[in-house]
């Protein structure tokens, strides 16, 4: 099973993907793998480095693009779609709606667009769950201003007019995806954790007896 977090960054979805893995491993003995996008191959993190090296400032929106989906086809096929088939759990912190949301309705690229090269990029490798780990721009501006300087990656340095499209992308897609989950990311760590859990044990480990 493919259980996916998105979410603006900062948002704390990091967080809480390390929570559900040790609760899925301690709790239900599953053997569960966490993956990160852009990454999770030797191929798909060489590709993050020149994503998100602030040096590449040169980086055309659909040359971004292409390489968000070539990095996440390399790892569908080579670790997720694997691992699924071994009856496995695998938790990746972002996948093909981050490029909707980001390079779609953030950058401005044609959304359909977007969604059929992800379509291709992913194949049969739709999550069975998206956790859409939700904070006000505000509340991003804030955590952001606390990392601000080197630390900071390309597609962070972003604007916040960036962010506010990317936030309302993501919105749309939880009133359009059953699959998402809307989860209120100003709640306390260990709120939001108990949240994702009781939506997993009453949606999927209750239908697995």
């Amino acid at each position: 099973m493919l259980i996916t977090f998105e979410g603006l960054d900062f948002c704390g979805k990091s967080t809480q993907i390390k929570l559900l893995k040790d609760y899925l491993e301690n709790k239900k003995q599953k053997t569960v793998l966490l993956i990160r996008e852009p990454g999770g191959t030797n191929i798909s993190e060489k590709v993050r480095e020149l994503l998100l090296d602030k040096k590449n400032k040169e980086m055309f929106i659909e040359t971004e693009l292409l390489l968000f989906s070539a990095s996440r086809a390399q790892l569908v096929r080579q670790i997720i779609i694997p691992e699924i088939r071994k009856g496995n759990f695998v938790l990746s912190d972002r996948f093909h709606d981050s490029s909707i949301a980001y390079q779609g309705y953030g950058r401005g690229l044609k959304v359909s667009t977007v969604k059929d090269i992800q379509s291709f990029a992913i194949g049969d490798a739709l999550p069975s769950v998206t956790f859409f780990i939700d904070i006000p721009i505000e509340e991003f501006i804030e955590r952001r201003d606390h990392r601000k300087g080197s630390s900071l990656d390309r597609i962070e340095n972003s604007d916040i007019e960036f962010y506010q499209k990317v936030r309302e992308g993501y919105l749309k897609l939880c009133n359009e995806e059953e699959r998402f989950v809307l989860i209120n990311g100003i709640n306390q760590i260990e709120e939001v954790h108990n949240e994702i859990i009781s939506y997993l044990n009453q949606k999927i480990f209750e239908t697995e007896k």
